[in-house]
Formats: structure tokens, sequence, C-alpha cells
């Protein structure tokens, strides 16, 4: 058998208030129906005390409490009977409706109603007194009344409850979207400093390798003046990127994004750092005039065409590294094709993350990209990078 759960502290309070109010009443004699119940006038006591254990179930029994309560008020019928009693009653129906089940909002109301009816039309039947309707008025006070008071505030308080959790899940998810804005924002960091520094670092690192190996002089100088070169512009990056990160209250203009405008000089610097690892650079850009990509869209491309530089640096052969450009009114594809042979190892260490950063930028854009190896058409070996980019069709400049 399963035990009764332990009463709620208000409940207990309640429950004991009613009784003492009810032994109050009866000793002074203050009774609902004196000289017209069963003797001994005790008897009053026991739906009393039958109705104060009901309201110990009021918030954990809530429709056993009602059925208690509902037969002692019928016991309290036949006895000299106590207001205690009655005012009980009306708290079970009310506590019925609040803490039941979601059947019971439904159901103890309507069924208040038309037993107030039934009340009212069969004291009129039995006594035929226009005073009968005061029964049924009095029957009203104790179901009726509690129980749409009951609908009312479980009403009330489930849209509360509703509210804050709501309230709840937006902050949730705003805390959710500040987490991933972040998350985006430190990746876009992330790939723009890799962009910025890999390309330079890596020139110093092949040309200082250079320098320390051959021990000629005018090597030696020529190297340090192209590492010298790469500090000055990587640093001259770096400042820039880091003024845009930082508030500058509006004192100064943010540095114009690179365009391709820029890939002539992209490629000079390439050929600068590559031309003792005896790599040419080649552009072939068949893009029409008068077409130019929204900015994200040029922002990737030249991105993209600069890390590709940057790898061919590292990890190509001595051969031709190939850059194409071109765009019609949908794509704007950008290709980089570079020897690839059998070295043992990369000029200037990388961190891989290259290829993460493009994959990214083409992502965000909702191209296509792919690198690897090919296999060209007299059997060599080239690596490949290719990017698609969608272009907002009609956002082309006259």
């Amino acid at each position: 058998m399963t035990a009764l759960p332990r009463p709620h502290r208000d409940d207990v309070l309640i429950a004991v208030a009613g009784l003492l109010g009810g032994l109050l009443l009866w000793s002074l004699g203050l009774d609902t129906r004196s000289g017209h119940g069963l003797e001994p006038r005790s008897l009053a006591l026991l739906p009393l005390a039958v109705m104060s254990g009901a309201e110990l179930l009021r918030r954990t029994r809530p429709n056993t409490a009602l059925a208690i309560g509902a037969l002692s008020m019928l016991a309290d019928q036949f006895t000299y009977g106590s207001v205690a009693t009655f005012a009980m009653f009306t708290d079970v129906v009310y506590a019925a409706v609040l803490y039941g089940k979601p059947a019971a909002v439904r159901r103890i109301p309507a069924v208040s109603v038309v037993a107030t009816a039934a009340v009212t039309v069969t004291a009129l039947v039995v006594f035929q007194d226009a005073q009968a309707i005061l029964v049924g008025l009095l029957f009203a006070v104790l179901t009726v009344a509690p129980a749409w008071t009951g609908v009312s505030v479980r009403t009330h308080r489930d849209a509360a409850e509703a509210a804050q959790l709501r309230a709840e899940q937006t902050a949730l998810l705003a805390e959710m979207d500040r987490t991933q804005a972040v998350t985006a924002e430190r990746a876009r960091m992330a790939r723009e400093l890799h962009d910025l520094v890999a390309g330079h670092l890596s020139a110093i690192a092949i040309h200082s390798t250079a320098a320390l190996s051959l021990d000629d002089p005018r090597t030696s100088r020529e190297a340090l003046g192209v590492i010298r070169e790469n500090s000055v512009e990587g640093l001259a990056e770096m400042r820039g990127l880091i003024g845009l990160l930082r508030d500058s209250g509006g004192d100064e203009e943010p540095a114009p994004a690179p365009t391709l405008a820029g890939v002539d000089a992209l490629l000079d610097q390439s050929r600068t750092n590559g031309a003792a690892s005896g790599l040419e650079f080649t552009l072939e850009d068949t893009r029409e005039e008068g077409l130019e990509p929204p900015t994200p869209v040029e922002l990737a491309a030249y991105r993209i065409l600069q890390e590709s530089l940057t790898n061919a640096l590292k990890h190509a052969s001595p051969g031709r590294v190939a850059v194409t450009l071109a765009q019609d009114d949908r794509t704007l594809t950008v290709e980089v094709t570079s020897p690839s042979g059998d070295r043992p190892g990369p000029r200037a260490p990388g961190s891989g993350a290259g290829l993460v950063g493009m994959r990214e930028r083409v992502a965000l854009l909702d191209g296509q990209f792919e690198a690897g190896p090919v296999t060209t058409g007299d059997g060599g070996k080239v690596w490949q990078v290719r990017a698609r980019l969608p272009v907002e069709e009609g956002s082309g400049k006259a």
C-alpha cells in the first residue's frame, strides 16, 4: 500500500486552524442548525475532524481531499453543523481545482454548476417555497464560487509560469547567440591574423634559412633585405588589424579591406619571396570589365589567393605557380596551381590552419572549395586550389 505523502506545512496550519476554530464555535454553542440535528450535539465534531484531515491532503492529494470533504459535508447535514466545516469544504474545492490535474480545471467547475442547479430545483420541489432559492445560493457559495476562484488563480499562475519559462528560454537563446557570435568572431579574427602574418613570416623563415645556409655575403644581404621588407609590411598590417580591434572612438578611419585590385602587388611580393626557391608566378585574369563582386566576396577571394601563394612558397617544388581569376554574372572563380614534387619537407613551418580558413571563408558565402593534388595532361602533378564564390546577380557596377 502506498504511503500518503507528507502534507505541506501550510496545509497543516490550515487544518489545525480549522479544527481549533470549529472547537471554539462548538464550545460557544454556535451551530448552523441548533436543535435540528442528531443527538448528542458532539456528533458535529466528527465531520469537523474528518474535514480537518482532508485539509492535510489539499495540496498533495487534492482529489482525495475533495472526496473526503464531500462525504464530511454530507455527514454534517445530519448533525447540528459547524461553520468551520463549511469553510474548510470551500477551501478543499478551491484546492482541488488549483492543485489538481488539468482535467479537474474543466470538470469540477462544471459539476459544481450542475449540482447547484439540481439542488435548487430539488429544494423548490420539496419545500414549495421561494426561500428554497437560498439553499441553492448557499450551495453555490460552497461549490461554484471556490471552484471558479480556483480556475482564475490557476490560470494566472500558469500564465506567470509560462512567462517565466519564456523569459528563461529567451535568456538561454540570447546566451547561446552570444557564445556563437563570440566563437564566430574569434574564428574570423584567427583567419585574418593567419592570412595577414603567415605570408610574411613564411618569407622571413625561408630567406633566413637561405642566409644561414649559404656562405655568400651578396646572397645573405639580399635575403636580409627581403626579411626586412616582409617584417615591415607584416608589422604595418598587424598595426592596422590591431587598430580595427581597438575602440578608436571614431578618431581614425578604419583601414579599407584589401581587394582584387591588389593582386599584382601580391604577385610581385611572391615573386620576390620565391625567387630564391626557383618559383615563378603568373596571372591570368579573364574577368569582364565592369563586374565587381560584393565586398565580402572580394575580400574572401583576396585572402584565398594570399593564403594559396603563401602555401606555394612553403611547399611547392621549383616551377611555375599559375593564378587564374574568372568571373561572370553568377560566380567568381579563384584558382591557384603550383608544382607538386617530392620535397623532404616545407621550406617554412606552418600551423595547418590555412586550408581550414579557406574552407570556412567559402562556406560562409555558400561557395564551393576544392584543394588537392591534380594530374596534368602530360602526367605531371600539381597542387590545385579552386574556390567558386557566388556573386549576387546584378551586383556588378557599370
